[in-house]
């Protein structure tokens, strides 16, 4: 067996170790949207498959037999395909999520479906704060005028998409101390977020609820109906079986 582990999570990060301590026979697929991402303990490779057509390429010529699937929650796009490549296949599949975020007492959270909908809540004058990356940056220029600091892990390689727009380089773990000085320093009114789910980006979260700032929480995109877990023990415990 050799099993293919979709990476770029924490959950993977973390799932790989296990892998390689149980001397399972996996590799890992990072997208490449970090530039110098963390080396992983399991035969790594970089970049996107090419579409449909170049991932099929890859199964076959690396005799891939099962895919676990740790992609961002927001990956839609990615678990879509994978999955129904896999059912066409019939190459055994999994998808480790990570639950939700639900709003604590204290917490002052709108859900919103797409990015264009922050415009209906967010004045010019305001501050907001957006935790969402880059990769959808431009749907959110409803909100041009306004100030809006956007904060990336690497450097960007092309301007802000739209005008009163700022970026912030910064790479994680953030700590609930550092994200109150941070939002203190900026004096943010919103903070806007995928509900991405985990604990590494939560502390944003709970800075916003102890500074009482409000908070857009963009929801999850539908996911295919496929076999799922919410942890990395059970991730092991579904490759330890096949």
């Amino acid at each position: 067996m050799t099993l293919l582990v979709l990476g770029g999570t924490s959950e993977a990060k973390e799932l790989s170790y296990a892998l390689a301590d149980a001397k399972i026979d996996a590799m890992i697929s990072l997208a490449g949207a970090t530039r110098e991402p963390v080396e992983m303990p399991l035969p790594t490779r970089h970049g996107g498959f090419g579409g449909e057509a170049g991932f099929r390429a890859f199964l076959d010529e690396n005799q891939i037999t099962a895919v676990l699937d740790a992609t961002h929650p927001f990956a839609s796009q990615i678990t879509n395909r994978t999955a129904r490549v896999c059912t066409v296949l019939n190459i055994p599949y999994l998808q480790l999520l990570r639950p939700a975020w639900e709003p604590e007492g204290g917490d002052d959270w709108t859900e919103i479906a797409d990015e264009s909908d922050a415009a209906l809540y967010i004045h010019k004058w305001q501050t907001v704060f957006l935790g969402t990356g880059r990769n959808t940056l431009e749907k959110f220029n409803g909100l041009e005028g306004s100030r809006v600091i956007c904060r990336l892990i690497d450097p960007p390689t092309e301007p802000f998409p739209f005008e009163g727009g700022e970026f912030l380089i910064g790479r994680p773990p953030f700590s609930v101390e550092r994200e109150l000085s941070l939002f203190r320093d900026l004096d943010i009114d919103w903070l806007i977020v995928k509900n991405a789910g985990g604990e590494a980006s939560k502390p944003k979260l709970i800075a916003a609820r102890e500074m009482g700032v409000p908070v857009l929480m963009l929801k999850r995109p539908r996911m295919p109906a496929v076999r799922r877990v919410a942890t990395v023990p059970e991730a092991l415990d579904w490759a330890r079986a096949l």
